[in-house]
């Protein structure tokens, strides 16, 4: 059996999340239709579903110069184009960070963000919203010559004097080890664009992949966001070498600064390219294929990595072999090897936490449904035994039922007031809570760092003051988590209560935690540590240079962090009282209609007969939309139990698509 490679394995995927999306639909608008779900349970289904088709999987290429990262590109993604799509060749193509991705509904174009942006407060993802900050050149998608043309750009360079360069923070160095080499005139060649962002409606690009090429060291770390933010969040990162250079100083730096720190272990994996510059025609395969064997075995000791994780391939001829149809030439490129770790490694992990969320945010809302409907069962059925009882009776045994429906009422609004309380009591401690998340809040710590980072004299007050930041934000996290155990010890006080009292179907609610946070903001803490606090990095950078830094890539950062937590506990919030909230609101309604039935039949405008027919029909309509919601459930259960990067699942996806 053949394989898939792994852009037929991304199309299942994609093809399976697109079956999560529609059972997902089918779910919410069932509940529309049949008035079970409230506006809080349609806004949750609502924004799964934008979740879904906004999912994005981003793999990252970093190397470099002339390592052949373009190449890998275009051989793994972009083969089927008969050609190259970015620049290939000696020398350095890529210039600048450049994100290859489609979003519908836009236009084929090319758009580049002038190095000089460096110069302004904003970081590249607020400039992202800023379309006149940029260059935008057209894509002529149908045509690979013009896209080739056009996409050469990314590599354009321009000569500035080094005032220049460092003001645009890029190291210089008179030998070109550490920083860029000055000309002889003085002048350094610096990148012309600082980002790129090419918008192409290819296949893969369009069901959500997102490639983002990097370029080599000196310019890599003049651009602190791309690797506090875009290589740490990609949910893959090829790190590309060359077979026959082998680990160099300059490669071990990008390793050790940019790959290896604060980052998952799963889906990092390390490329040792240009293979073919083995095949001499001198030594027989045995011989290539032990020495290839010693140089990844060398590789993996020296970035202390598993060999595992190291694959040799050649790009070229995989990209050679694919475009004239050769299997037997794209085989011996070893690039299917590398394919199947890159997809054993991304898609999976991608596809198990996309299934997770779903299935909790449908499954959570699927079972409050159940309850509610069954809420309504028990509801009409008390309500059949109570009326069947009223058979042959007489006006006094239908006032004293009357009565015992009042009763009840009265305790159960009695009951409403310590709810009614709890609500207040609750509304005060979640306002406090989002305090703690707020921007009010950050914008308070970032201004203390601030100053105290101007007044600090010395290296050392400027790494304590980056040290309490983090310090701090900690604390605020701290402080939200205290907040959230209080909110769930009350509530869950409360459901109890309504539970044992008025014998309403309620189960504990689900607890909220800080914790992915505090991982996040440690993992950037790390990171921070590693590329801006350290005594060389303090030692040999201006404070201003530093702090402009911080500020603009940490500190964004961290706002980030933060924006996400408060969405995600206003959510849990509006969650967390929903299920009460919707049984007090039955529980009411049903005490309602019990009364209006006695009251009616007391009243003799209404048949006792009749009134139980009603009944009867209500509960058989009941019945089948619990029937129905199994099935809904179901549905689910069976579109995300899938596994869409084997060979079966995507058959069984062709085939139901």
């Amino acid at each position: 059996m053949n394989r898939m490679t792994l852009a037929e394995q991304f199309s299942a995927y994609s093809r399976w999340r697109g079956e999560a999306i529609e059972a997902v639909l089918r779910l919410r608008n069932w509940l529309s239709r049949n008035d079970a779900a409230d506006a809080v349970a349609d806004q949750r289904l609502q924004y799964l579903i934008e979740r879904l088709r906004a999912d994005k999987l981003t793999v990252a290429f970093v190397a470099e110069f002339s390592r052949g990262k373009s190449e890998l590109i275009n051989a793994i993604f972009f083969a089927d184009r008969g050609g190259r799509i970015l620049p290939s060749s000696a020398g350095r193509t890529t210039m600048c960070p450049t994100e290859l991705q489609w979003t519908p509904g836009s236009t084929p174009e090319l758009r580049l963000l002038p190095i000089d942006t460096r110069a302004r407060t904003e970081p590249v993802s607020e400039l992202k919203r800023m379309e006149d900050q940029w260059t935008v050149v057209p894509l002529e998608a149908d045509s690979t010559a013009r896209l080739q043309t056009a996409l050469a750009r990314v590599g354009e360079v321009k000569r500035v004097p080094e005032e220049e360069a460092e003001r645009l923070g890029f190291k210089i160095d008179p030998n070109g080890e550490n920083g860029l080499k000055p000309g002889s005139d003085g002048m350094v060649e610096v990148p012309k664009w600082r980002h790129a962002m090419i918008q192409f409606p290819h296949p893969l690009l369009e069901q959500g992949l997102v490639v983002l090429d990097t370029p080599g060291l000196n310019a890599i770390g003049a651009e602190p966001e791309l690797t506090l933010s875009l290589l740490p969040n990609a949910h893959a990162v090829l790190f590309i070498l060359a077979a026959d250079t082998g680990v160099t100083l300059s490669d071990m730096a990008v390793w050790r600064d940019y790959v290896s720190i604060g980052t998952r272990e799963k889906g990092r994996l390390v490329v040792l390219n240009k293979i073919d510059g083995l095949w001499d025609g001198l030594r027989d395969e045995a011989s290539i294929n032990a020495e290839i064997e010693r140089q990844r075995h060398s590789v993996s000791e020296t970035l202390e990595i598993s060999s595992t994780k190291v694959f040799p391939v050649s790009a070229q001829k995989g990209l050679v072999g694919r475009v004239n149809g050769d299997k037997e030439l794209v085989e011996k490129s070893r690039l299917m090897a590398l394919e199947r770790a890159l997809s054993d490694d991304l898609l999976p992990a991608k596809q198990e936490i996309v299934r997770d969320n779903t299935q909790g945010e449908t499954r959570d809302l699927i079972r409050q449904t159940e309850v509610l409907l069954q809420s309504r069962l028990d509801g009409v059925k008390e309500q059949l035994r109570e009326l069947s009882g009223l058979h042959g009776k007489n006006r006094g045994v239908v006032e004293y039922l009357m009565y015992k429906i009042r009763v009840e009422k009265d305790e159960f609004e009695q009951g409403l007031k310590k709810y009614y309380a709890v609500r207040s009591v609750f509304t005060g401690l979640s306002n406090q809570l989002l305090s703690h998340l707020g921007v009010d809040t950050l914008r308070t710590e970032v201004r203390k760092t601030r100053d105290a980072m101007l007044e600090s004299r010395f290296s050392l007050g400027l790494r304590e003051a980056m040290s309490d930041f983090f310090a701090r934000m900690r604390g605020n996290l701290g402080k939200a988590e205290t907040d959230i155990s209080e909110i769930y010890r009350m509530l869950d006080v409360m459901y109890k209560r309504f539970s044992v009292e008025h014998g309403l179907k309620l189960t504990a609610p689900e607890r909220y935690s800080t914790q992915r946070c505090e991982v996040e903001l440690s993992q950037l803490e790390v990171t921070c540590k590693r590329q801006l606090n350290t005594p060389l990095m303090l030692m040999t950078t201006e404070k201003h240079v530093l702090m402009k830094k911080f500020f603009e890539t940490v500190a964004v950062q961290v706002r980030q962090i933060f924006e996400s937590a408060n969405r995600d506990v206003e959510q849990w919030l509006r969650v967390v009282m929903a299920p009460l909230e919707i049984q007090v609101r039955e529980y009411q309604l049903q005490l309602k209609r019990r009364l209006e039935s006695v009251r009616r039949i007391h009243q003799a405008t209404d048949t006792l007969e009749n009134r139980v027919e009603d009944l009867k029909q209500s509960e058989a309509s009941t019945l089948a939309l619990i029937g129905e919601l199994a099935d809904l459930r179901n549905g689910i259960q069976f579109a995300l139990e899938d596994t869409a990067v084997s060979e079966t699942g995507a058959r069984r996806l062709v085939s139901v698509a």
